[in-house]
């Protein structure tokens, strides 16, 4: 850690605390996030999830680990600076996004979003407080404490995602779920860049459905047949209210936006979009710019969008430095 001059702290979690550092040689600052567990040696580092979805993931709308640090058995992640995090951005303003801001921050995190799913990840804890920003035109998925491979065996038993946050069949206690709850989050923080207000402010996981219900209505048999088997099983009854659409929650949002909403927070996981055919939506065929990428202006006929591309084509990997004051690697 010689290397950085420590500033300030930036926040604490469960698992660590951020803190602002610059880097003595190049002057850069970047974000260190320092872990509350011991590691005495490289092997116990070398497992953590978050290190391991990390390593693989390498992508313009992901934050970027830098390097990586153990230091009298203290482990450091020395992340990319970002100058503050999506609620940061949106909790102090007075006055509601354009549609074309909340359409261009929508696009990088499902940029990000299909990324990670194409290499087998799904984030699990996908917050206002988990994307990254330099202001909206620079968004990035962070925080990948909680996430697991698409590929890896169910149940997964430890807390996940913010309640507001989560999607229906985990608050039902699903032990199948995968990446389209990652969708759902994503539908609910759209709402949110709306309004400046969250979609759906539970106070409790039971509280949280009938916040859901409320505005989407309860799903029937047809629309969610595995949902009701999972209320079933935990004996929740689906509560009876007329539901408030969701065009006069969110009054400010175009046709295509609230299209693009319903279809996210669609009861049934398996109906949701993917994060790659979300991009294909109407709601993003218009000209905006996107992630250094200009598309056609409104009044001409707009072009399918363009494949995913990783930031860098010929690897996956991302480069770390390795150091130790204890081992080498």
């Amino acid at each position: 850690m010689e290397n950085y001059q420590l500033t300030k702290q930036l926040g604490d979690g469960t698992y660590g605390s951020v803190l602002l550092a610059t880097c003595k040689k190049t002057g850069e600052k970047v974000a260190i996030k320092k872990m509350k567990k011991k590691f005495y040696n490289w092997d116990e580092c070398l497992k953590l999830r978050e290190l391991q979805s990390l390593k693989k993931l390498n992508h313009a709308n992901i934050v970027k680990l830098k390097e990586l640090i153990r230091e009298n058995d203290v482990l450091y992640f020395v992340f990319e600076y970002m100058k503050e995090n999506l609620y940061q951005l949106t909790k102090n303003r007075d006055k509601l996004f354009p549609e074309s801001t909340v359409r261009n921050i929508t696009y990088q995190i499902l940029q990000g979003l299909a990324y990670m799913h194409k290499h087998g990840y799904f984030h699990r804890d996908m917050k206002p407080e988990n994307l990254l920003c330099n202001g909206p035109e620079c968004v990035k998925i962070a925080d990948f404490g909680l996430a697991r491979e698409t590929r890896s065996r169910p149940p997964y038993t430890d807390y996940v995602s913010t309640r507001w946050y989560r999607a229906p069949e985990v608050l039902l206690r699903s032990l199948n779920y995968n990446s389209p709850i990652d969708l759902w989050a994503l539908g609910c923080i759209v709402a949110e860049l709306y309004t400046l207000r969250p979609l759906f402010p539970g106070s409790s996981e039971i509280d949280e459905l009938f916040k859901i219900c409320s505005i989407l209505g309860a799903p029937s048999k047809n629309d969610w047949p595995d949902g009701h088997k999972l209320a079933a099983s935990m004996n929740f009854r689906w509560p009876q209210v007329i539901p408030t659409p969701l065009d006069q929650v969110v009054q400010n949002a175009t046709l295509d936006g609230l299209n693009l909403m319903n279809q996210l927070l669609l009861w049934d996981p398996q109906k949701r979009p993917s994060a790659q055919a979300a991009l294909q939506h109407s709601f993003f065929r218009v000209g905006q710019n996107f992630g250094g990428q200009t598309h056609v202006q409104p009044n001409t006929a707009p072009p399918a969008l363009p494949a995913l591309q990783p930031q860098h084509a010929h690897s996956n990997q991302v480069e770390f430095n390795w150091s130790s004051k204890n081992n080498t690697v």
